[in-house]
């Protein structure tokens, strides 16, 4: 016990102590292994197999721990090698932060659709939100439009071309090309 007491003690004297040199690099670092142990712990839901007969968990185990390892190396260096001005975190951009997830969500909600409901016993639903499939085409104008408000200059010009000309290129590939079967158009028009 006093051998695991001391080990701890010792550990967390030294990450009291540690000085990081590198902020922008220890935190995605961190970052890094924090996605790569995501990644490999998830994995082990599969079946890992053997090196020579693979399982479905078997790659994504291996790259999960390949980045976690790469995110200590990155850890490491950034506690020990001194940055030319110790490359020092600013204060947050909020903004750019919100408009992205947003639309990234937005994205998520308007090429599959929403149906939220909560309901209360012997009440009226407390929350009955349904959103209709609006297919991919809006759903790349939306999240264009969206993620550019995240910007300090907005074109509307230039953003209607840009969602055009990535509708477009995202009807050829994904559609198109490679016939993925998602909606295209909003599900009150094709049904």
């Amino acid at each position: 016990m006093n051998i695991k007491k001391d080990v701890f003690s010792g550990l967390m004297r030294f990450v009291k102590n540690m000085k990081i040199k590198n902020q922008k690099d220890f935190f995605a670092g961190l970052m890094f292994m924090g996605i790569g142990v995501a990644f490999a712990l998830g994995a082990t839901k599969y079946q890992l197999g053997t090196g020579a007969r693979m399982g479905p968990g078997y790659f994504p185990l291996l790259l999960g721990i390949l980045l976690a390892v790469i995110g200590t190396v990155i850890v490491f260096n950034a506690a020990t090698v001194q940055a030319p001005d110790g490359h020092q975190i600013g204060k947050w951009a909020w903004r750019p932060l919100f408009f992205i997830l947003a639309a990234n969500f937005a994205f998520g909600i308007l090429l599959g659709g929403l149906h939220l409901r909560i309901p209360r016993e012997g009440l009226p639903d407390l929350i009955n939100v349904k959103i209709p499939a609006m297919g991919l085409i809006i759903g790349i104008y939306a999240l264009t439009f969206i993620s550019s408000l995240a910007g300090k200059e907005f074109n509307v010009k230039g953003v209607f071309i840009l969602s055009t000309v990535l509708a477009i290129g995202s009807y050829m590939v994904f559609i198109w090309a490679l016939k993925l079967q998602f909606p295209v158009w909003p599900s009150f028009i094709t049904g």
